[in-house]
This record gives structure tokens, C-alpha cells and sequence, in this order.
């Protein structure tokens, strides 16, 4: 019989992170709601006079959002999903080639390690400044490449300077996660396979990248909400009111910044609700694969007896 106990003890364990939560998540979350129904100081159009309060104007400014605004809010929006699904494509690709990297055995793995971590570590500032010198008209970038493209102005040009300076600082995130996850596969699986006559690609595919699964789709999960909410890399490294690289982040600070702190709480919750969307979605389609897919026993559950992903090569008789 289970302790009655257990329940209580649980709950009393996670009330401290639930309270931190409901201070620094679900109490601004809240107060950015409210702030959205009222609009901005000014003439009020009734008494003739300034107003000294912002006024409440309901879903006013989600209508002006989706209205007379309709046009930059979706242009932020297709920058935001642009960069979001370009920079964690390339990110897990180059991700797992750094953990497949940092996991082998061979002499200097150590320096390997911290060299690839490094950028992880840089600040999103110093990295935004590292390379918008780099991307600069007389910078290295163009060096390298023998032309003049001037990557910090409008157009397609600066998106790349974004996706390369993303990829290069967060890909090592998702190359540590998956390096976690390389570490507990076990030896003795590689050595079955290769005496079935596995093929190194066949041991990626049918078991490094299935045990690793879990770990990649989490890392992945959290660099697309991180990536959805992308500042200050492309404010810092092209700037700000670029139609290019505008975001969902850059358009609320920008309303912020102008003292419209109703509009910016409007483009705030619409982006909390797209980060929302995003997330729920990445757990219901892929939730089994984040938590494994295994019963109370701790066995795989299925139907039948799986084939041998290696079968044994037939013996040739003498």
C-alpha cells in the first residue's frame, strides 16, 4: 500500500520552485494582460483634456495590431519563425557533429571541449559587438569572401549575419545535451553491432541517434523557445527598426522604448502566446520521445517481437 505521505511530501518539495514561478512568470504574465486593455496617455477625446492615466481602451490595441500595424507585426512575425526554424536546424545538425566530436577518445580531447564551449559561454552582447566588427564593410567577413557587402543594412545580407553569429554562439548548447546523452549508451551495444556487421552509418542511425533522441529533442525544445524570443543579437548586431531582422521582441521594445506601454504589453502577450503554441505543440506531437517510451517495467512497449535491427550474417557452411 502506497504511503499517504508520498502526495503531501511531493507537494511540499516543489512549493518553493511553484512559488518563484508564480512571482517571476505568472504575476508579470498577468499584470502584461491587464496592461494591454489600456491604451496611451494623452487628449482625452471626451473632457478635451490631457489625461494623467491611460485609459481603457478593451482590445483596442490588438486590433491595431492585426489592423493599421497589420503589416509590420507580420513581417516581425515571419523573421521571428524564419530565424527560429533556420537557426535550430543548422544548430542541431552542428550540434551533434560537436558531440559526436567531444565523445570520441583521443589525445587533447579535453582542449577540443572547452574550444567548442567557448562560444557558449561569450555573452550575447560581447558576441553581438564580436561580430558586427567582423561583419563590418571593411571587416574579416569581407576579407575572406573578396567583396564588399555591407552586412549590417537592410536586407537579406543581414539575416545571414544573424543566423551566423546565432548559430556559432548556441550550437554548442545542443552539442553539450547530446554529449550527455552519448555518455550513458553503453559500450557493449557498439560492440554487438559491429559483430552483426553494423557499418559506423548504421550505427548512428539505428542506435546513437535513437538513445540520444530524448536529450535532442529537449535541447531543441528549449532553443526554439529561446530562438522565438530573439532581442538582442540581431539589436546589437544590425540594429534597431530594420525590417530585415525585426522581431516580435524588437517591436514590443520598441513600443516600450516610446512610452506605448499598452501596444508593447499587446505585441508581449501575442509573442507569449506563439512561444506557448510552439512549446505545446513540440511536447504533444513529440512528448512520448522527450520522456521515453517505456511502461512501468521499465520495457519497451510494443506489439510482437521486434526484428534485430543488426540480423547475424548466415554462416557459410565448409
Amino acid at each position: 500500500m502506497a504511503d499517504s505521505r508520498t502526495p503531501r511530501a511531493a507537494a511540499l518539495l516543489v512549493s518553493p520552485t511553484l512559488l518563484v514561478l508564480s512571482i517571476v512568470v505568472l504575476y508579470p504574465t498577468i499584470m502584461a494582460l491587464k496592461e494591454s486593455l489600456y491604451g496611451v496617455k494623452g487628449l482625452d477625446p471626451k473632457t478635451g483634456f490631457i489625461s494623467d492615466s491611460e485609459p481603457f481602451v478593451g482590445l483596442k490595441n490588438y486590433a491595431d495590431i492585426f489592423g493599421d500595424a497589420g503589416e509590420q507585426f507580420w513581417n516581425a512575425f515571419w523573421n521571428t519563425t524564419f530565424f527560429t526554424v533556420v537557426t535550430v536546424g543548422l544548430e542541431t545538425v552542428i550540434g551533434v557533429a560537436m558531440a559526436l566530436i567531444m565523445h570520441k577518445a583521443f589525445s587533447g580531447r579535453g582542449l577540443i571541449r572547452a574550444s567548442i564551449l567557448i562560444p557558449w559561454a561569450v555573452p550575447t552582447a560581447i558576441s553581438g559587438l564580436l561580430w558586427r566588427w567582423i561583419f563590418n564593410s571593411n571587416g574579416i567577413a569581407n576579407e575572406l569572401i573578396g567583396h564588399q557587402i555591407l552586412w549590417t543594412t537592410e536586407g537579406f545580407h543581414a539575416k545571414v549575419a544573424v543566423i551566423i553569429a546565432e548559430v556559432w554562439k548556441t550550437s554548442p548548447f545542443i552539442g553539450l545535451l547530446v554529449l550527455a546523452g552519448l555518455q550513458v549508451i553503453s559500450k557493449e551495444v557498439y560492440e554487438a553491432a559491429r559483430l552483426d556487421g553494423a557499418s559506423a552509418p548504421r550505427q548512428f542511425w539505428h542506435i546513437t541517434l535513437p538513445l540520444v533522441k530524448p536529450a535532442l529533442l529537449v535541447a531543441m525544445l528549449f532553443r526554439c523557445m529561446d530562438a522565438l524570443r530573439m532581442f538582442d543579437l540581431p539589436y546589437l548586431l544590425i540594429g534597431a527598426h530594420k525590417d530585415s531582422v525585426e522581431t516580435l521582441s524588437m517591436l514590443a521594445q520598441s513600443e516600450a522604448s516610446n512610452v506605448r506601454f499598452g501596444p508593447a504589453s499587446a505585441y508581449a502577450v501575442l509573442l507569449f502566446l506563439y512561444v506557448f503554441l510552439v512549446a505545446l505543440a513540440f511536447v504533444r506531437l513529440l512528448g512520448a520521445d522527450l520522456v521515453g517510451d517505456e511502461d512501468g517495467s521499465g520495457r519497451r512497449r510494443g506489439r510482437g517481437r521486434r526484428k534485430p535491427l543488426f540480423p547475424r550474417r548466415k554462416e557459410v557452411a565448409a
